[in-house]
Formats: structure tokens, C-alpha cells, sequence
């Protein structure tokens, strides 16, 4: 974010007797800590003038009407990678100026998501929680700007995938550019988050009925998160590694990466499909092979078959390995940053699904203590 000028360098060099404290200009890398504002910019006018399908979710508002949701992540997402290769193959920017700027860019964000954090608990109403945990966990349950247009929820989170996308392609650029001997193996990282990106935004819809949307405020978690953590901490095995040539493993780790991620990605996939399919339409076979299952009190009913009856939150494995896969795919497995990934997701999961537990005891009763014995498990079947 920070670096000597060229003059002060050349000093050090030559071993001048003045300190070079002295006479070092330090230069504030500008460009790079507003490189998330234009693109954060960029992103909304894409998102509000691109075409898009609107949609009705789970939530619904005070007056118990479902609420509607513009949706159009792809699009965006397209549009910029389109624009990014653009400015690079037009030799405006290179392709790998985003890990060359990362540090100030990382800076920029964090002021973007702290600034975002406090003026949405700023315009909600106390709910008589501690300052602290409003803020962290925010006021508003479900805000939209823009006359509706856009949700804040779902804007945080195509926001986020849009610009861990370009510090992917970017720290990838870097890679095969500057190491004599690049990986195949960050070739298969960049595949494989990029298709985390592009799954997730090709199923926008389906995460209308998740966890995030119903039960999640818009306080610091959500929005700092979002616009923050998300875009730059995700991409922490390549940040660490973009320099390093190719580790000496055998072709059998990148299938390994490949089977441990497709796994998770049938786990959590599979299990947000089956779901949201079910409170569509209760009685439909999800992929015309599994059929609905449920216990019942005779109003409320909960889905206990297919992927919900293997365990009470497999999708959260799903992710787990997922980011398994990824650390796999670079090879560097005694380097510790790789594996801040998963370890972050078991240390974001494991407490979510306490909460749930107890957000569903409160709802259901004697239901939810019924399923409990029903499906054992809580993450891992036969494990947890």
C-alpha cells in the first residue's frame, strides 16, 4: 500500500551515510486503494442496466408478502470479466494488476465495507441489542434500494463474487507470467473457484431460500463480508502461492483436487436443489429419483429424505470440501495460508449449524426434536 520512491532506494543502494528515512518520500498507492470503488461502481450499473428476471423468494414482508428480487449474476459477472480482459488485452492496465495493487485494493475494500457497515445499522431502528452486536450483526432484515431494484442481500453477495473472480483471474496472470515453472495446478484452482463463482451465480434463485436470506440481518457480518473478506480472503491459497513455482507432486493430486470438489459440490448443490425444489412443490421427485420423505405434525413438515436424511446440514460438508479441493489443486500442502480457506468455513459452519439448531427447536418443537432422532447427524454422516 506503502513503497519508497525510486530515489530513496537508489540511496539505500549506494550506502549514502544520510538515514535513508531522511529523504524517503513514501507514496500512497491511490490507484490501488480506489480500484474496489470503481469497480464496486461498476458492478451496481451493471447490475441495474443489465436485463434481468424478477423473482418472488421465501421472505416476505410485514404485510406477508413474498418479496421480489431482480436477478441477473450472470450477466454481471460475463460483462465484467469481458471488461477486464478488455483493459488488459488493449494493454490499458495489465492483466495482473490487481496482485500487483492487491494490498491497497484490500485496503480500499475493508474502508468500503466499513463505511457500508455503519450506514446501514445507522438507517435501521434499535432492536435492543448491545451497539456492538447491532453493528455486527445488523438492524435491517431485508433492505432493497432503487425503488426495489436492488436487494441488499443478494447485491453484497454478487458484489463479492464478482471481485473474487478478477482477483483470481489476476493473481493467476501473475503466476504464469512471472514463475519459470507455473502449475497446472493453478490452472486448476482458477477452474475450480471459478466455477464456485458461476454455480453460485447461475443459482441465485435457489439461495433465496437459504439460510443467509431468512435468518441473517445487514450489519457488519454480512456487509464488511461481503465486500471485504469474501472477494480477498477466498483467494488466499493463490495470494500465498502466486509466486511459487510448481510443487513436486504427481498428476494424482489434481484429481484428487478434482473428486474432493466435485463431492462437495454434489453435497451442497444436491442438498440446496432438493430443498428449494421441496417448498415449490412438496410432492415432486427431486431428479426424478428421490422421493419426498418428511415428518409432520399435520401443519408444518420437514424434509427427511435424500440429502436431508443423510445428514441435517451435509451442504455445509459440501462446502468444507469444496474449499478442500482448492488447497489440493495448488499442491502446497505444508504451507499453512492455503488452508485458512477451509478452516475458516468449519469455524463460519460448525457454530451456524448450532444456531439453526436452535433457531429450528424454537420453531418447530417437538417436530424438530423428532427429526433430530430421525437424522442423526449434524454436518458428517456417521462422524458428526
Amino acid at each position: 500500500m506503502f513503497a519508497l520512491t525510486a530515489e530513496s532506494n537508489h540511496a539505500a543502494v549506494q550506502g549514502r551515510a544520510e538515514p535513508v528515512y531522511a529523504r524517503a518520500l513514501v507514496t500512497f498507492d491511490l490507484a490501488g486503494f480506489l480500484a474496489p470503488f470503481v469497480i464496486y461502481a461498476a458492478v451496481l450499473a451493471l447490475h441495474l442496466l443489465l436485463p434481468a428476471r424478477r423473482v418472488e423468494g421465501y421472505v416476505r414482508d410485514a404485510e406477508g408478502v413474498p418479496l421480489r428480487y431482480r436477478l441477473n449474476g450472470p450477466q454481471v459477472l460475463f460483462a465484467s470479466v469481458f471488461v477486464w480482459v478488455l483493459v488488459g488485452w488493449l494493454e490499458w492496465l495489465p492483466f495482473d494488476w490487481l496482485y500487483h495493487h492487491r494490498w491497497a485494493s484490500l485496503a480500499g475494500a475493508c474502508a468500503i465495507g466499513l463505511g457500508f457497515s455503519a450506514w446501514i445499522v445507522a438507517r435501521g431502528p434499535s432492536t435492543g441489542k448491545s451497539l456492538a452486536a447491532e453493528f455486527y450483526l445488523g438492524r435491517l432484515d431485508n433492505p432493497q434500494f432503487f425503488d426495489r431494484r436492488v436487494d441488499a442481500k443478494m447485491f453484497l453477495y454478487l458484489i463479492g463474487a464478482v471481485m473474487l473472480e478478477l482477483n483470481v483471474l489476476s493473481f493467476a496472470a501473475h503466476h504464469f507470467a512471472a514463475v519459470d515453472a507455473p502449475s497446472a495446478g493453478v490452472a486448476l484452482y482458477v477452474a475450480l473457484l471459478s466455477f464456485f463463482v458461476c454455480d453460485y451465480l447461475s443459482f441465485e434463485r435457489v439461495h433465496l431460500y437459504t439460510y443467509d436470506l431468512f435468518a441473517e440481518r445487514v450489519g457488519f457480518k454480512l456487509g464488511w463480508g461481503c465486500l471485504t473478506f469474501y472477494p480477498y480472503f477466498y483467494c488466499v491459497g493463490l495470494w500465498a502461492v502466486a509466486d511459487e513455482p510448481a510443487p513436486e507432486t504427481g498428476v494424482w493430486r489434481l484429481w484428487l483436487a478434482g473428486l474432493v470438489f466435485i463431492t462437495g459440490w454434489c453435497c451442497a448443490r444436491g442438498a440446496n436443489m432438493q430443498k428449494f425444489y421441496f417448498k415449490l412443490d412438496p410432492k415432486r421427485m427431486f431428479l426424478g429419483l428421490i422421493r419426498p420423505k418428511v415428518i409432520s405434525d399435520g401443519e408444518r413438515s420437514l424434509l427427511c429424505s435424500g440429502f436431508w436424511g443423510v445428514a441435517r446440514h451435509i451442504n455445509y460438508l459440501g462446502e468444507i470440501l469444496m474449499a478442500t479441493g482448492t488447497v489440493l489443486a495448488l499442491g502446497h500442502l505444508g504451507d499453512p495460508w492455503p488452508w485458512l480457506y477451509p478452516l475458516y468455513y468449519v469455524a463460519l459452519l460448525v457454530p451456524r449449524e448450532r444456531d439453526d439448531d436452535r433457531r429450528c427447536a424454537r420453531k418447530y418443537g417437538a417436530l424438530w426434536t423428532r427429526y433430530c432422532e430421525r437424522v442423526r447427524y449434524r454436518i458428517i454422516p456417521g462422524v458428526y
